[in-house]
């Protein structure tokens, strides 16, 4: 008879093929959680860890590019429509995706050797975290209290997300 060993533990657990849906506060939220501790792994790796440092960075990048072309292409726009009066507080939002996305193109043409690619990840970590902060605060109240399908909202973003892997 086989027993259980602690490498047992070690395997993947396996992919789960279907998850349940989430209402589009929670996704984002999660979201947010999954890219802080993105930018956190990355600061835990060592000054020559450069290859570990470049992969790790471009996943950020990537990850905060399919987080942006969901909130800009259906989040926002469903906010827009029934928050009415609040266009400058989801416009403000939108213009930090813009400054994001200007950090992450430098990022994805320099090396990880490159003196200032540190530096560079900690602007666009400190441009995200103030982003995610500020979405908490301000836009995510404004979700919750306007006549939105959250749950359906969360759905379409999904789909949208699938379709940008």
């Amino acid at each position: 008879m086989r027993t259980m060993s602690h490498a047992d533990d070690a395997l993947p657990k396996p992919i789960p093929t279907e998850t349940d849906p989430q209402d589009a506060v929670t996704l984002l939220t999660e979201d947010h959680e999954h890219v802080r501790m993105l930018f956190d792994q990355y600061e835990e790796l060592g000054p020559r860890a450069h290859l570990s440092k470049q992969k790790l960075a471009l996943h950020i990048g990537e990850e905060l590019t399919r987080h942006a072309a969901i909130e800009e292409e259906v989040f926002y726009p469903a906010l827009r429509r029934v928050a009415k009066g609040n266009a400058a507080i989801i416009d403000q939002a939108g213009s930090r995706h813009a400054a994001t996305r200007s950090t992450i193109g430098r990022l994805q043409t320099m090396e990880a050797t490159d003196p200032l690619f540190d530096a560079t990840v900690g602007i666009l970590s400190g441009q995200v975290r103030q982003h995610a902060e500020e979405t908490q605060r301000d836009i995510f109240p404004l979700a919750r209290n306007a006549k939105l399908d959250l749950m359906e909202l969360g759905m379409a973003m999904t789909r949208r997300r699938e379709e940008t892997e």
